[in-house]
């Protein structure tokens, strides 16, 4: 048996059915979209208790109306800041320090979904643990983009269940759950084919992951994949899983409104949908106050984040002028009016601690005005790398992915971004072997990254998912051992091209965080670079540029200012010269700075 979905369009329905009680009007409860219905009332009131058959009954019409004739009109109009499920007890859905074990796959949304998910089940009395066999409850927070990435989460929840049964846990309390992408996609299959799984949570559903739980302990199957025009968590403050780690991720925005032909996104995330800023402002400025030093701003489409809330408006001022995309980009649907824009959340948010870097990603290319990169270029604290996913370099094959470009204004755009912020390093995500793609259009993608040349990069080969434009209406005829070669002479381009520019740092000076030990040695340390690459260098005492003390250890969370000796294709090697800061360093880097590099950058 199924749980009854807590979801927006039930909970509408219940307070309509109160509301019309109230005043007199025949009680009207619809059946939710997700499947449930509501039960009958009748003589039941006067049945067990027991949680267990609560949850077989859902919840009858006397449920929303208990209090009815007690209701004044202030408390009825506080009816939609209730969170409770109305059926439930605190009790039934308490976690009662239950311990809950997450693994999570996929994007960084993915890794903040999660700790989202950890705050909600924390507040609700679970207790974390990071041993499997251990755990009361198992969550896999997954990710749906390719098929491979599916086909890693089935092994895993087969092995997952595989050791559960060797320790003599799958038949007891243990319950494992799916979350994220992969959640709604396959809901049906984990949960009736397959059976792997008790229950299934969607993106938009996880303040619900404390009812589904005690259903599930009740011997049920739960689910819950409804999506939102609304749901961003912005009143939810992440608990970091990490919290040692020097950087943390703060999702801006949800979903995506692209609708290109391969991707998935839009039917596993639901439709774009903002923050407030102040609450952004609010979180990254709680993070500064503990400690942390670098800021990821996360969406799936990050800088078309747009802010209509009126509180927005009152506090920053209304903008009424429509969205402009970068020249030569279009997009499906009709722009949009209003709002604040990700400029805008950007220029207040590196306000906030200029000690403190800022970056953020997954962008579109179409969302670069220049209002937003002035505000990249501008300021020593945010991070000098953009991500401009190109997906293929064919202009034909870039109209079948619905991309809104051409490769014509994708080379201008590149072009202006580095004139516009002279020290960017650019990455980027290609798609090869996509439907119909012949082989001299896949030659044009190996031009556009000798073209255009960027330090990073996304590669993959095509993979078809079901829902999407592709799917219904393109035909998947490039055979999979032609994508995989395409694969790797494309790798082999790129890891090339990478070479080359990343030769140009050798002799220079860069500005690095330190993260903490290299993965390869205890006696170097790692870290990232203001272009977002990664820098290791020998542990050593070094000149500190802030006290002026002659020798001094650097340690994990300092700001190293260091000399680059070596260059590798994804890694650069170099020698500590002192320790500083970030407005330091930038001070004195300005201060070498030649007339002709000053204009350039002005």
């Amino acid at each position: 048996m199924l749980s009854i979905p807590r979801c927006a369009r039930f909970a509408t329905a219940g307070r309509t059915a109160w509301r019309a009680a109230l005043s007199g009007a025949k009680p009207s409860l619809r059946h939710c979209t997700c499947g449930a219905t509501t039960a009958a009332a009748s003589s039941s009131s006067n049945a067990s208790s027991d949680f267990s058959e609560k949850v077989k009954s859902g919840p009858s019409l006397t449920d929303f109306m208990s209090s009815a004739s007690s209701v004044s009109g202030e408390e009825l109009s506080k009816l939609e800041e209730v969170e409770e499920v109305p059926y439930l007890s605190p009790e039934d859905v308490a976690g009662n320090e239950r311990t809950v074990y997450f693994e999570t796959y996929g994007c960084q949304m993915n890794v903040n979904d999660t700790e989202v998910a950890w705050a909600i089940l924390q507040k609700a009395g679970y207790i974390r643990t990071k041993v499997l066999v251990e755990a009361d409850v198992i969550l896999l927070v997954t990710c749906s983009i390719r098929d491979k990435a599916e086909r890693k989460i089935w092994h895993r929840l087969r092995l997952i269940n595989q050791e559960l049964t060797k320790a003599q846990r799958r038949k007891a309390l243990v319950k494992i759950g799916l979350m994220g992408c992969m959640a709604e996609r396959l809901k049906k299959e984990v949960l009736e084919t397959e059976k792997l799984v008790d229950i299934v949570v969607g993106p938009d559903a996880y303040r619900d992951l404390p009812r589904l739980l005690s259903v599930a302990g009740q011997g049920q199957k739960a689910v819950n994949v409804q999506l939102s025009l609304e749901e961003t968590y912005a009143d939810v403050a992440p608990v970091r899983l990490n919290p040692e780690r020097n950087s943390a991720f703060v999702s801006i925005m949800r979903g995506c409104d692209n609708m290109c032909s391969y991707c998935i996104v839009p039917f596993t995330r639901g439709r774009e949908r903002s923050r407030d800023m102040q609450s952004i402002i609010d979180e990254v400025r709680s993070l500064s106050d503990q400690g942390v030093q670098e800021v990821f701003l996360l969406g799936q489409n990050v800088n078309s984040y747009r802010d209509v809330s009126e509180e927005s408006f009152q506090k920053f001022g209304a903008k009424l002028d429509p969205t402009h995309n970068s020249a030569g980009f279009k997009t499906i649907y009709h722009n949009k009016e209003g709002g604040l824009r990700f400029a805008d959340l950007l220029d207040k948010v590196v306000q906030v601690d200029r000690e403190m870097r800022i970056g953020f990603t997954s962008p579109h290319p179409k969302d670069f005005p220049d209002a937003l990169l002035d505000v990249i270029n501008e300021n020593d604290n945010c991070f000098k790398y953009i991500h401009m996913p190109a997906q293929c370099g064919s202009s034909r094959v870039l109209e079948l992915m619905r991309r809104g470009y051409t490769r014509e204004a994708y080379l201008e755009l590149a072009r202006h971004i580095r004139n516009k912020v002279p020290d960017a390093r650019l990455s980027s995500d290609f798609i090869v072997g996509f439907c119909e793609e012949t082989h001299e259009e896949y030659l044009e993608t190996l031009s556009m990254v000798e073209e255009v040349g960027y330090e990073m990069g996304f590669l993959f080969a095509y993979s078809l998912r079901k829902k999407t434009h592709a799917y219904h209406k393109l035909k998947d005829d490039v055979p999979y051992p032609e994508k995989i070669e395409r694969l790797k002479r494309l790798n082999t381009v790129f890891n090339r091209k990478a070479q080359e520019l990343m030769s140009r740092f050798i002799g220079r000076e860069e500005l690095v965080l330190i993260d903490g030990d290299s993965a390869k040695s205890s006696e170097m340390w790692a870290g990232r670079d203001s272009g977002f690459q990664v820098v290791v260098f020998p542990k050593a005492y070094v000149p500190c540029a802030l006290t002026g003390a002659g020798s001094v250890e650097l340690k994990k969370g300092d700001f190293a200012r260091v000399k680059i000796t070596e260059a590798g294709m994804k890694t650069l090697k170099g020698e500590p010269v002192e320790r500083t800061s970030l407005a330091q360093f930038w001070q004195q880097k300005r201060a070498g700075w030649t007339a002709a590099e000053q204009a350039m950058r002005a």
